[in-house]
């Protein structure tokens, strides 16, 4: 019972240490050291990776930000695409979404601002990037797959169960 608080101690002091206050200021520095050019100013930035365009945008006095980047009008999408789009924002791009939003596909990362790392905002980055340039092929942000039905299969359900009523 006498170690308990030098354990909470410990346990809170190594916390602390991890933890860290993410602000405009530090995303500045890690989207400017990742990026290939940027533009914009403190709370909304564009930046360009391998010819890849994304945004972010922060909001301090709510605690959020994203950053999004643009795959396609909605318009190019096919019901396929659309599908296999749900199913990889289950299973394969993790922490990104597919999402459209004013009639573009985006791929998409939501956050509380102040408890990122620095690490974990260039995960994001990286994953944003990933699920961006994967969507068509294998949909996916990462090496990591959580189980699942496969495409081929979704897409025979979907076939065998959506049958039209003749």
């Amino acid at each position: 019972m006498k170690r308990l608080p030098i354990i909470l101690a410990l346990i809170l002091n190594v916390y602390t240490i991890s933890s860290q206050e993410m602000d405009n200021t530090k995303l500045n520095e890690i989207f400017t050291s990742l990026s290939d050019t940027i533009k914009g100013e403190s709370g909304r930035w564009q930046f360009i990776i391998n010819d890849v365009m994304f945004v972010c945008m922060t909001d301090t006095n709510h605690n959020r930000m994203r950053i999004i980047s643009p795959i396609t009008e909605s318009k190019n999408l096919d019901e396929d695409q659309k599908t296999l789009m749900l199913l990889a924002n289950f299973h394969t791009v993790l922490d990104v979404k597919y999402a459209i939003s004013d009639d573009v596909l985006w791929s998409v990362f939501i956050h509380p601002l102040k408890e990122l790392t620095n690490t974990q905002v260039e995960d994001a980055v990286s994953q944003v990037y990933y699920a961006n340039i994967t969507f068509g092929s294998s949909y996916t942000s990462t090496d990591l797959v959580f189980p699942g039905k496969s495409k081929k299969e979704a897409k025979q359900i979907k076939k065998n169960t959506f049958k039209k009523k003749t």
